[in-house]
This record gives structure tokens, sequence and C-alpha cells, in this order.
């Protein structure tokens, strides 16, 4: 999931935008023809900040290995089940990532 993520440059650039607090951000959607939104950012929550500081480094890094430790702790902190290091469903994880980012708004 989280390479996936790391490979959608839109979520990057805008997780790039949105460390900055007070930063409007113009989102489009052609394909849905809707008119563009203005949107006006706040203060990153710090799940969202873990998301950008795990994204950075994994496009940024030279070493071939990448631990999301904080990140881990972050949707931990948002969903207990996750603790424990006990098999878990990519697609809940998935879920519980963008949601919580989402609550941070």
């Amino acid at each position: 999931v989280l390479q996936n993520l790391s490979q959608t440059p839109v979520l990057r650039e805008l997780l790039k935008e949105a460390k900055m607090p007070g930063t409007t951000v113009k989102i489009e959607s052609p394909e849905l023809f809707m008119e563009p939104q203005l949107i006006k950012l706040d203060q990153p929550g710090p799940l969202t900040l873990a998301m950008y500081q795990f994204l950075t480094e994994m496009q940024e890094t030279k070493r071939g290995v990448v631990t999301p430790k904080e990140l881990f702790a972050q949707v931990c902190k948002k969903a207990v089940r996750f603790k424990g290091y006990q098999q878990q469903d990519s697609h809940e994880l998935l879920r519980y990532l963008l949601d919580g980012m989402r609550a941070e708004e």
C-alpha cells in the first residue's frame, strides 16, 4: 500500500504543499468535468506530516530499505487495531490512513 502511495505524484505534491500552513491548493479534475476548487489548508496534523516525511524519504533515499516507524506509530494512534504487529488487510490500512489524514484537515 505504501509503495503504491509513494508512486502517486498528485498525493506527493499535495502533501508537499500541505506541510506549509496557510497554503491555498487548487484542485482540478478534468476527468470529472468539475470547476477547479481552491482550498485553504490549516496546520497539518501528525499523521499527515508523518505521511509526507515517509513519502519524501521513499523518493529521496539512496538506501534500499525505508522503515515507516513514525508513520506506523501515527496510524496506531488513530486505529488501535494495528498495534501489536498482527496481520491486517492492506485495504484496511489504506482506509484508516486516508481517513485519518482527512480527519486532520
